[in-house]
């Protein structure tokens, strides 16, 4: 219920594109929506099944959850990309300006460049 209460409060404050558009299309076919749907329709007769219909409320908690884990892994890969290039871009870097000073015992040797 907290959860739920949560996600109310927070509706207000999402973006108009976060409201209209989906997080995510569905992969399902038209027709297994529709059977999902009618599945999801009926009355249920386990328990669990029915203890489960409780909880279909979180079903875009889930989405969102998901989808914010999604990006989490997704920064985390690309600020791992960005270090790896940082640390290149110095090792490039420190060669260069290890070539670019020149030795003051040996002025008339050529520039290493």
């Amino acid at each position: 219920q907290r959860i739920l209460r949560l996600a109310e409060m927070c509706r207000r404050l999402e973006t108009e594109e976060e409201k209209v558009l989906p997080f995510y299309p569905s992969s399902l076919a038209e027709w297994e929506q529709q059977k999902a749907r009618s599945v999801l329709e009926e009355t249920a007769s386990e328990p669990l099944a029915r203890a489960m219909q409780d909880y279909m409320g979180l079903e875009r908690f889930w989405q969102r959850f998901n989808k914010a884990k999604l990006e989490e892994k997704g920064l985390e890969r690309a600020r791992a990309a960005l270090a790896d290039r940082n640390q290149e871009l110095r090792r490039l870097l420190q060669q260069y300006l290890a070539g670019a000073t020149v030795n003051q015992n040996v002025p008339k040797d050529p520039h290493p460049l």
